[in-house]
């Protein structure tokens, strides 16, 4: 008989392959166990304080295959708050890497978004921690569609616009700025730290196997390209001096801009093209995007495409 940890597990390795993140080339491994890694990969993801910001520390994720998103932990003297947990047998990684650190208890969880690589350990911290969502996280969750995580780790605390936790005197505020990645993103914000961690709003650089990451819209769970930009501008109107990407380095507010102009260019530009009547059959091939190095796909390119024409 399959256990629950198995089953959830299983519907992990489904989803990678709906994104297309599985393959013997990237070396992941089955749905029951975590992919081999090199002890220069494994040194990259060890966790680490965040330079100059009080508390804050950082568990590295660089893609959504090899080595799930950014895992940012705050450490106060009542406890520690974390965001996101990457894959379903993540848990006991990221709370051994946690316990060298710290003996204070996970007390609080906050989900950047439903995604298996940010969200797949919700279920096993649930026992401990409270689990916190966007109202979108939970019910993508629970719908369990298109590259989705667990029903069984859908948050049983959501917000709709805003909310804070306030843990060892230390605020952290949730903010759902509108649809991109997908309906139900969320930046959290230190305010104290002048920090946010965006979830996959905002990625940059390269995957852990050195190919180049690029913006994923999930339109099976309410991503828009369209009101990505409006949302990252509700974004940058915040504090802050340093971003923690969904997937990528630590960064500064800078890199932010630079990637909202970029895909701002991405829109003008396939809508520049509609406006000069190409029809679909021909947006691959007359979309010049090389400036941008961002290797989209022609389905992913053709579904902005069918966005922008569809009202």
């Amino acid at each position: 008989m399959k256990t629950m940890k198995t089953m959830r597990l299983n519907r992990v390795t489904s989803a990678l392959l709906v994104l297309g993140l599985v393959g013997a080339a990237l070396g992941v491994a089955t749905a029951q166990q975590p992919p081999t890694l090199t002890p220069e990969q494994l040194d990259r993801l060890t966790i680490r304080p965040i330079p100059g910001k009080e508390g804050l520390y950082l568990l590295p994720g660089f893609d959504g295959s090899l080595s799930g998103g950014n895992v940012a932990v705050l450490v106060t003297g009542e406890g520690v708050l974390i965001v996101d947990n990457k894959f379903a047998y993540s848990y006991d990684n990221i709370t051994r890497q946690i316990a060298s650190v710290t003996t204070q208890p996970i007390r609080y969880v906050l989900n950047t978004h439903h995604h298996f690589d940010h969200a797949g350990s919700n279920a096993d911290f649930m026992p401990q921690a409270q689990v916190i969502g966007h109202e979108n996280v939970r019910v993508n969750m629970l719908r369990n569609a298109g590259p989705s995580a667990d029903p069984v780790g859908a948050p049983p605390i959501t917000f709709s616009d805003k909310t804070s936790v306030f843990l060892g005197g230390v605020p952290v505020e949730a903010h759902h700025l509108g649809c991109g990645h997908t309906n139900g993103d969320s930046v959290i914000y230190f305010p104290d730290q002048q920090t946010v961690h965006t979830g996959d709003l905002f990625i940059w650089g390269n995957r852990l196997d050195g190919s180049t990451l690029a913006p994923f819209i999930d339109y099976d769970n309410g991503g828009c390209a369209a009101d990505w930009i409006a949302t990252l501008d509700g974004l940058l109107q915040l504090d802050f001096d340093t971003v923690i990407p969904g997937h990528g380095p630590l960064l500064n507010k800078a890199e932010i801009r630079i990637f909202r102009d970029k895909f701002d260019h991405l829109v003008s530009r396939i809508t520049a093209l509609i406006d000069a009547g190409i029809g679909s059959d021909a947006i691959v091939s007359e979309l010049d995007i090389n400036d941008l190095n961002w290797p989209l796909a022609p389905a992913a390119i053709q579904a902005i495409y069918d966005e922008l024409t569809s009202g």
